[in-house]
């Protein structure tokens, strides 16, 4: 297996086990609400506009141009496979080679998608939320992280 590829395994399986078992990097100072409104609490945060915001808000004029390429992409990939398999069935035997260009597309494909979904949607696309009677943009946080605030879980709205 190759190095980039082990690392990879590591570190996906490190990030699994720190999520699994609540392992922090950082301090765990939490927002202590009382009893009785805790179950009506949410934590929001306000959302950064950093790096990614700008680079996803500039992405979003190529959204439809990326999807139909993607489509194009897909339509490309299944005529591949599908020669290859067509050419597999003219011979009667199993040839390895002919389907060495699709793999290597679909791969290539795959990663694509990866790279440009996380462009298009920022790590708060998925977190930001609105509050009922406050301004301005909001992210849900856990009940440690700096800067949170607990709010009423009914004026928080997607």
């Amino acid at each position: 297996m190759k190095p980039t590829m082990m690392f990879a395994i590591i570190m996906l399986t490190s990030i699994i086990l720190m999520t699994a078992f609540n392992i922090n990097l950082g301090t765990n100072e939490t927002l202590s609400v009382s009893a009785a409104n805790a179950p009506n609490a949410l934590y929001v945060c306000p959302a950064a506009s950093d790096l990614w915001d700008k680079l996803a808000s500039g992405f979003a004029i190529l959204k439809r141009p990326l999807i139909i390429g993607f489509y194009f992409a897909i339509i490309i990939l299944l005529f591949t496979w599908g020669w290859a398999l067509y050419q597999n069935l003219l011979k009667d035997k199993f040839v390895r080679d002919a389907f060495k260009t699709p793999w290597a597309f679909t791969k290539l494909l795959f990663w694509a998608v990866v790279i440009v979904s996380m462009l298009l949607a920022t790590p708060n696309y998925f977190r930001t939320v609105h509050l009922t009677g406050a301004s301005g943009d909001w992210v849900l946080c856990d009940d440690n992280t700096p800067g949170r605030k607990a709010v009423r879980a009914s004026a928080v709205h997607r």
